[in-house]
């Protein structure tokens, strides 16, 4: 096992993660960053497009990690046969775990490593967390970049003398009354931890930081071995608008399957995009996607529904039946509706119809 920390992430062909490396080469170009994809075989023209120029801007290979070696199918061809034409479902996601988790797993070993996971500062969602003691999830985006199983490590009772101590050693004379009184306030039902937590953030957010980097000295996480860490100034809190612009302006571009493509039922014209990356089937995605599918990929719809065999579908209505012309009608008349509740006319991506269904789903597969 090596000693030196590694800096590790994954590029899942979603914004948020393409811009999470742009971010970090942006504002932490001292970070010597692996990057990787965990390639299913299944996924869109657009995704192989976005991480081609993602390399392009970092001047990086992405390294490419496939769950199986040695087979004659794709990864998740292979899975399907071994587990007898079973397909994953939102209830038995056998392809988060054998196609994105197990091979990253494998991929960093028993070196030390610290992951850099791209959730937003707008998403109430903690992401994956690894059960190695030796990866440590960092979350860049957020006021909060910790993980979870860090803040109830810090915050935990039996925390509280060394917690306090570190803010009377590191605070400002002017501000150490206001910030001891809150470290050393006991969580409780009147004083919870998320509301502990969002007061040592509000009251400040980089002191914050260097406290926890500091507790972190006495465990087994990676950023222990770590003299320093570059990221503990950070105090940003990036939002979906953001991560578009970071697209944008750094010339990578947008996944061109969030674009708007219109649709027409009953005389009426819609619009329908894909929100989310992974693969083309993915289960999670909403109705309206299987019909963008349909008609904008027709040949990977096709795909899709060879696999719907002996009884196994991918939802609870199977492709066949998706697709019949007043299904389909259906569909569109029903996103049509819910776009006229939601979607705001200044927005180039179906941003705000989409914005209920973008946390459901695996962060290992969207971000």
């Amino acid at each position: 096992m090596s000693t030196t920390i590694r800096h590790v992430l994954g590029i899942s062909g979603g914004k948020d993660s393409a811009a999470l490396a742009i971010y970090l080469r942006h504002r932490h170009p001292e970070l010597e960053m692996d990057y990787y994809f965990c390639d299913t075989g299944k996924e869109l023209p657009e995704t192989y497009t976005l991480i081609s120029n993602l390399e392009n801007y970092l001047g990086q290979k992405i390294t490419h990690l496939d769950a199986v070696t040695g087979s004659p199918e794709d990864s998740f061809d292979h899975f399907v046969q071994v587990y007898g034409g079973y397909l994953p479902s939102s209830s038995a996601r056998w392809c988060t775990k054998k196609l994105k988790l197990e091979p990253f797993e494998r991929y960093v070993g028993t070196d030390p490593v610290v992951s850099y996971v791209g959730i937003r500062g707008d998403e109430d969602r903690e992401g994956y967390i690894s059960r190695k003691p030796n990866i440590q999830s960092i979350f860049p985006f957020r006021r909060n970049m910790w993980s979870e199983d860090v803040v109830q490590r810090v915050l935990q009772p039996d925390a509280l003398p060394r917690l306090r101590g570190l803010y009377a050693e590191l605070s400002e004379p002017a501000a150490r009354a206001r910030l001891l009184a809150l470290a050393e306030a006991p969580v409780s039902r009147s004083f919870t931890r998320p509301q502990k937590l969002n007061a040592l953030l509000a009251a400040d957010v980089k002191l914050f930081n260097q406290v926890v980097f500091q507790l972190l000295r006495d465990t087994a996480y990676p950023l222990a071995q770590a003299p320093d860490f570059a990221l503990l100034d950070n105090d940003e809190n990036l939002i979906r608008e953001d991560i578009f612009r970071l697209l944008r302006e750094s010339g990578v571009g947008v996944p061109a399957y969030y674009e708007k493509r219109t649709f027409e039922v009953d005389g009426q014209t819609g619009e329908y995009a894909r929100s989310r990356s992974g693969c083309y089937f993915c289960f999670f995605q909403q109705k309206i996607e299987w019909v963008w599918l349909y008609e904008q990929h027709p040949e990977k719809f096709a795909q899709a529904m060879a696999y719907e065999k002996d009884g196994y579908t991918w939802m609870e209505e199977s492709l066949t039946e998706l697709i019949k012309p007043e299904r389909i009608r259906q569909i569109k008349l029903d996103a049509l509706k819910k776009q006229r509740k939601t979607t705001t006319a200044a927005s180039p991506f179906l941003l705000d119809t989409l914005d209920d269904e973008e946390g459901i789903g695996c962060a290992s597969c969207f971000i």
